[in-house]
């Protein structure tokens, strides 16, 4: 027999109390100061509360907290919301009033007397909304999607393994096996999400206990974004070291200019290593750091992440446990959404299955995509008419290139399970969609036309060569392949877009950057680099260029693009090549190598990588033109008055 059950919520909250952000001048010592709260508060998690319902803090015994302290409730954007205590009840529990602003979510809880916080523990806050519902047998995820108060139908709610759909009153109910301990909306086209700081209020964890029913709620904003510019962000890797804040900071500048300048909507995804594992305890800069970071750059826009290898946790065990923190501060590891007439799909193609605890085992995991992923996949795909563009983001690339121009298709080949995903399996899954796939991780920039179906765009990393080349020769940020940190930019009208890419610190004209290779000889040598036996390999490649060669470096081409060198009028033969950037050999390399013992292997070197290309003049003193054409028809110009010296500083952000 069924029963009918009422649920109440909290739409409002008492206009009591002020908010505050945190600051660094507060005392937050881990544990509670034994002289003013004692060790005997017992922070409950999961909380649903009622509307107008203060909440209630359990006290194992006598504490010394008063009426006149405060709690805090410290978000995951480390925005702190000072609450009134309402009363201390001497046996055992005290009771406290939400301040506007509050939200469902993840909060550290402290008390604050006299300015200064003590840690108490961690609360998982959910606001629920008044609804009626007859629940069906075997019922343990359930409720409502609202817009405007409105329940709205046909929302798809997923927990990593099964989908449901909202009914005509926005009602979902689920038999979940509550294996990933989250369930996420899949955001329908025309909304968007309300946003804690960049993150969209699409996802919401759940308990652990199958028998127990979790009640989670999603808001939706009706949005008119069929068009709208997405910013693409690869590997951002922020850990407090090398100046990389100041970096962030200034590279978020560009970011926000294009923002402020794009028409329509805009929203930014981001494609994995957003942190830095290694040094998550040492420099102690995790997800909540980053969040703060970003918050305190970005407003008004939302992120939607993709996981990367760095973004797990090296102290827990496997692949499940090692993502459990992000999915509890950022986002599910795989899940989908809706942006006007484009479908996304997010992935984790970073396999640490049966991988141990310890940061030596960091490297030990496989490219594949599990088979949990692909039975997923399989299902999302299913309520997605092949007619709509497909984006599926991983941190990993699907493929990898092998010299100027060829591939190789065995990058992704971590599978050693039955339904897990190599290349072929993945591209057999997602057969009959028009797919654009977007990756980082390798920190340069490539672009492959796998098929007409299927395109494949390696979008470049945020640090460059993790803010190394910034740090040792201010101003030059660049990636190891010399292409500049920054992001890409699509652009939507509907089912069409267009894909181009923005360099930090610079106008979107910079697109290129070209070398006359008989003056680059003069600066590097094998002592620019202290003789180094890893720098040899450097100085040795830019020694055998022929006499008068010109190389182009463009970063962000694909065989749509095209690039002509011209001498006094006559066209040069342009052939594709794999090279060392000159520029970040001497902003990286060279110091690097310089300052490091002679049977050192410095990290973060130059790589040879495709999208170079060469010309050879008849002379060294004549004037060549390097034209080269994007994609999307735009022509930017260089002409190189010859010789041109090789000179750092001229290559600077603006």
């Amino acid at each position: 027999m069924r029963n009918t059950i009422v649920f109440l919520s909290i739409l409002a909250f008492c206009a009591c109390g002020f908010l505050a952000v945190s600051c660094g001048g507060n005392v937050e010592p881990e544990n509670p100061d034994n002289k003013i709260i004692a060790t005997n508060v017992s922070v409950p998690s999961p909380v649903e509360v009622e509307e107008g319902a203060t909440l209630i803090i359990k006290l194992k015994g006598k504490t010394n907290i008063r009426e006149d302290d405060s709690i805090v409730l410290r978000s995951s954007s480390n925005t702190d919301y000072i609450c009134p205590i309402v009363y201390v009840e001497d046996s055992y529990q005290l009771e406290f009033k939400p301040v506007e602003g509050v939200t469902s979510g993840y909060y550290k809880v402290y008390v604050r007397r006299n300015d200064t916080n003590y840690y108490v523990g961690t609360m998982d806050l959910t606001f629920l909304k008044a609804l009626v519902i007859e629940p069906e047998e075997g019922t343990n995820v359930y409720g409502i999607v609202q817009c405007d108060g409105k329940g709205v139908e046909g929302v798809l709610i997923s927990d990593g393994e099964v989908f449901v759909k909202t009914n005509s009153d926005g009602i979902y109910q689920m038999k979940s096996s509550k294996r990933w301990q989250y369930v996420f909306m899949v955001l329908p086209s025309g909304y968007e999400a309300p946003t804690q700081g960049v993150l969209p209020q699409i996802h919401a964890t759940i308990s652990s206990d199958i028998n127990k029913a979790d009640r989670k709620d999603f808001e939706l904003i009706k949005a008119d974004n069929d068009n709208f510019t997405l910013f693409v962000c690869g590997d951002m890797h922020l850990a407090n070291r090398t100046n990389d804040i100041k970096q962030f900071n200034a590279f978020s500048k560009t970011l926000n200019e294009a923002i402020s300048g794009a028409s329509g909507k805009s929203y930014v995804i981001t494609l994995g290593d957003m942190t830095w594992d290694l040094y998550w305890y040492s420099n102690s800069y995790q997800f909540p750091q980053y969040l703060a970071t970003a918050n305190s750059n970005f407003r008004n826009i939302a992120f939607f992440h993709t996981m990367g290898n760095h973004d797990n946790d090296m102290n827990s065990v496997g692949d499940f446990n090692k993502a459990f923190r992000y999915t509890r501060d950022i986002a599910p590891t795989f899940y989908s959404f809706n942006l006007g007439k484009i479908h996304f799909i997010v992935m984790d193609n970073i396999d640490y299955n049966d991988v141990g605890t310890g940061s030596d085992l960091r490297s030990q995991y496989k490219r594949n995509y599990t088979a949990e992923q692909m039975e997923w996949l399989a299902k999302d795909l299913s309520y997605v008419d092949k007619s709509t563009p497909v984006f599926i983001t991983s941190h990993a690339p699907i493929s990898y290139p092998s010299g100027a121009t060829g591939w190789s298709n065995d990058y992704l080949n971590g599978a050693n399970s039955s339904g897990e995903a190599n290349l072929a399996e993945f591209i057999s899954a997602v057969y009959g969609y028009d797919v654009h796939f977007l990756s980082g991780h390798t920190h340069n920039i490539f672009n492959r036309k796998h098929s007409d179906k299927l395109s494949e765009h390696n979008q470049g990393a945020v640090c460059a060569s993790w803010w190394w080349s910034g740090y040792l020769t201010e101003g030059i940020h660049l990636s190891q392949d010399g292409a500049p940190g920054g992001f890409g930019i699509w652009k939507f009208n509907g089912t069409s877009f267009t894909q181009s890419f923005r360099a930090a610190g610079h106008d979107d004209s910079y697109q290129f950057r070209a070398y006359d290779i008989n003056k680059v000889k003069e600066v590097i040598t094998s002592s620019l680099g202290g003789n180094h036996k890893d720098f040899t390999k450097y100085s040795s490649a830019m020694q055998s260029y022929p006499a008068n060669t010109i190389l182009i470096n463009v970063w962000d081409y694909d065989q749509n693009w095209k690039v002509t060198v011209k001498e006094n009028g006559t066209d040069l033969k342009v052939t594709p090549v794999t090279a060392y950037d000159p520029l970040h050999i001497v902003a990286l390399s060279a110091p690097r190598c310089s300052s490091s013992g002679a049977n050192s292997t410095p990290s973060f070197l130059t790589s040879s990588w495709c999208h170079f290309f060469t010309a050879t003049a008849s002379s060294a003193s004549s004037t060549v033109t390097v034209s080269v054409t994007d994609r999307n028809g735009r022509t930017y110009t260089e002409t190189m008055k010859r010789p041109k010296a090789f000179v750092t500083s001229e290559y600077k952000n603006q």
